[in-house]
């Protein structure tokens, strides 16, 4: 109870809590320049706490459009190495957001949604998908696994000199 206003010192407005004395910091301690409390970086409005998880971890629709991405390149690999597993020894895969604003000489026109890189001295092969272009060129986002499935076996058929169809069977089906 404070003797000179006859309150409690907390009760202020409802859902208001302790009053800090001017200068005294905010949460954490922090002050602003001329003693001013620092600002909390998360609001809680109304007095109703601070808000949680739109969704919960476990649910699907909690991972990121990039986590799915990384998903169908690597279920696509994962179904090619158990076909071309010898061949395919020592390749990486690698998922990047963009390319590089340098293209090599082979490629012209258009961004490319993938690349690959020779085997040489010393390096393994490797083969990148480009995880923006392929979104911004598909529809959906079954078209996303679809496209992703398609540039990985070109790019996989170019490393090992043979046609996509010959990587892939399914190569460019519709569905």
């Amino acid at each position: 109870m404070d003797e000179t206003t006859g309150r409690d010192e907390g009760s202020g407005h409802p859902g208001q809590g302790s009053l800090l004395p001017v200068g005294a910091g905010g949460a954490d301690g922090e002050q602003r320049p001329g003693g001013a409390p620092a600002r909390r970086s998360r609001r809680d409005r109304r007095g109703r706490g601070v808000r949680g998880l739109l969704l919960p971890v476990a649910a699907p629709g909690y991972r990121t459009r990039a986590e799915r991405f990384d998903e169908a390149v690597l279920a696509t690999v994962e179904r090619l190495e158990k076909a071309w597993g010898r061949e395919l020894a020592g390749t990486e895969f690698a998922v990047e957001d963009v390319p590089p604003s340098d293209p090599s000489p082979w490629e012209t026109g258009g961004v490319p949604m993938g690349r690959y890189f020779p085997a040489e001295s010393g390096q393994p092969g490797r083969v990148v998908v480009y995880r923006r272009p392929v979104e911004n060129r598909a529809v959906g986002p079954s078209d996303v696994v679809e496209l992703v499935r398609d540039v990985v076996v070109e790019q996989v058929a170019h490393l090992l000199a043979r046609s996509p169809e010959e990587i892939d069977p399914h190569y460019r089906d519709l569905g």
